[in-house]
């Protein structure tokens, strides 16, 4: 499946990253709705919410607070 998501992880299309690892990437949203506003997500394809399972995607969900807590830190959100 050919997403927006998947166009950004793959440098098709820019984005302004403020985070990456092997598994997670982090980028301003070109419309924030706040005055901070990062998305962060898998570089793995996951349809939907729905399809995340605790059991298979403990680790990957963890990642992503973690890594929301270091982009906080670094952008100077308390």
């Amino acid at each position: 499946m050919s997403t927006i998501f998947s166009k950004i992880i793959n440098k098709e299309i820019k984005a302004d990253i403020v985070y990456e690892t092997d598994t997670l990437l982090a980028f301003k949203d070109i419309n924030p709705q706040a005055p901070v506003h990062v998305l962060i997500i898998p570089k793995i394809e996951i349809p939907k919410v729905t399809d995340l399972k605790g059991s298979e995607h403990a680790a990957l969900l963890g990642e992503m607070i973690d890594a929301a807590n270091v982009i906080a830190k670094d952008l100077g959100i308390d």
